[in-house]
């Protein structure tokens, strides 16, 4: 006789990675090895973790990072992956995202160095080229380049990445209806054992709380926020994201209070694009979204007020 959904049990599994928690929502029956898929999932990430972290001396990104400019090196197949969309978005994007901001990030202070003024002056003053020019990928030899010394910072792109080994990794133990994530990038599975299509927040750009501005209804996608409420220095009277302008090679001075992007197709996809859509803020990040076929939702401050744009509707307004 055939299972039900009421014969389901739901299970909650998460762990630590990246600084933040991923977490992996399903149903399946009383019998299931839910200790195995923890172990794998985790797993999962700190692989992601190892090649892609720029806090850990030893990762793969960090290797590359290092290398001397002309030398071709060997690199995981996750990690090349993760550059070669890295570099499909950048020129998509207009330079928009670029992971070649390495520099900068670690020089406001938004890496395991504190701010230092003489480096953000470097970043600043530093001429920028397309990162497609720094950086050269052999894939039939899995190895990378750069071509200058530009280091390379994967936080826009890397937890979406992670979420969909999640993903991955669940279907291999036969999870193919499931809400996996990691900080505020998510990926949905299927649907919930009832049929209906998993709900999602998303949260309010509110730096004093966590609370939800609205839900989507999401069956087989994902969807990523980036935004400039929850990694921010201040600066005068100023608050800065730790969002960088490829242009200045410094935070964003005015941006959208945050970005949220669906994405049919990968995690990884909505991550860097919500970066970008920050760069590029509502009024081009709108034409470029339409160009491109993306679902985008920008949230911005007016006062107390948030104000939404974008190309796809919410269930509820909650704030």
């Amino acid at each position: 006789m055939a299972k039900t959904y009421s014969d389901l049990q739901r299970h909650a599994l998460n762990g630590a990675t990246m600084g933040t928690r991923w977490s992996a929502l399903f149903h399946a029956p009383a019998r299931f090895n839910a200790g195995g898929l923890t172990a794998a999932l985790q797993a999962a990430v700190d692989e992601v973790d190892a090649e892609m972290s720029t806090y850990k001396p030893d990762s793969d990104l960090n290797r590359l990072n290092l290398s001397e400019p002309g030398n071709w090196v060997p690199l995981p197949t996750g990690l090349m992956t993760v550059l070669g969309a890295a570099l499909v978005i950048g020129r998509a994007s207009g330079g928009a995202f670029d992971i070649a901001m390495g520099d900068a990030v670690s020089a406001w202070g938004f890496s395991a160095a504190e701010a230092d003024p003489e480096e953000i002056r470097k970043a600043r003053a530093r001429q920028r080229r397309p990162v497609a020019d720094s950086l050269e990928l052999d894939w039939q030899n899995r190895r990378a380049c750069r071509h200058d010394d530009a280091r390379f910072d994967l936080n826009g792109i890397a937890k979406g990445f992670g979420v969909d080994r999640l993903a991955e990794v669940a279907a291999q133990y036969g999870i193919f209806n499931g809400l996996f994530s990691i900080d505020g990038e998510l990926r949905a599975r299927g649907h919930l054992p009832d049929g209906q299509p998993w709900v999602v927040a998303i949260e309010a750009p509110d730096i004093s709380k966590r609370s939800a501005h609205s839900v989507v209804e999401l069956t087989d996608a994902a969807i990523a926020t980036s935004g400039d409420y929850r990694h921010w220095i201040s600066l005068g009277e100023h608050r800065l994201s730790h969002t960088m302008n490829p242009a200045t090679g410094m935070p964003l001075v005015t941006s959208p209070a945050s970005v949220t992007v669906i994405s049919e197709r990968s995690c990884m996809e909505a991550d860097a694009w919500a970066t970008a859509m920050m760069v590029l803020g509502c009024e081009a990040g709108s034409v470029l979204a339409r160009q491109m076929g993306l679902s985008v939702l920008f949230l911005d401050r007016t006062g107390t007020r948030i104000g939404a744009t974008g190309s796809f509707e919410t269930m509820d307004e909650l704030a």
